[in-house]
């Protein structure tokens, strides 16, 4: 799921600024999610393929991305990434 411009509410709310960063050069990269992670795209761009499908979703700089527990993908990185990321087994909440 992504959520492009979520308010600065919303994003106070998260207090993203807490979670672990993360970040990668262009390039392509096979991912398994064992957790649900959210993440905020300080920047890059991103075309994310799953498993087995031609079908992507395409993501950058500005959105809220949540990525279900499970997900087998590809992610075709065309700018170097920048995020903010939290595992849903290490939220608080």
């Amino acid at each position: 799921m992504v959520e492009s411009n979520p308010s600065e509410s919303k994003l106070s709310e998260l207090n993203f600024k807490c979670w672990p960063k993360w970040g990668c050069p262009p390039g392509k990269y096979q991912l398994k999610f064992d957790a649900e992670e959210t993440c905020y795209l300080l920047k890059g761009k991103v075309r994310a393929y799953p498993k087995g499908s031609s079908d992507y979703v395409e993501f950058g700089a500005g959105d809220l991305v949540t990525i279900p527990k499970g997900l087998s993908c590809t992610w075709d990185v065309s700018v170097a990434v920048d995020k903010y990321y939290k595992f849903e087994s290490f939220s608080s909440s």
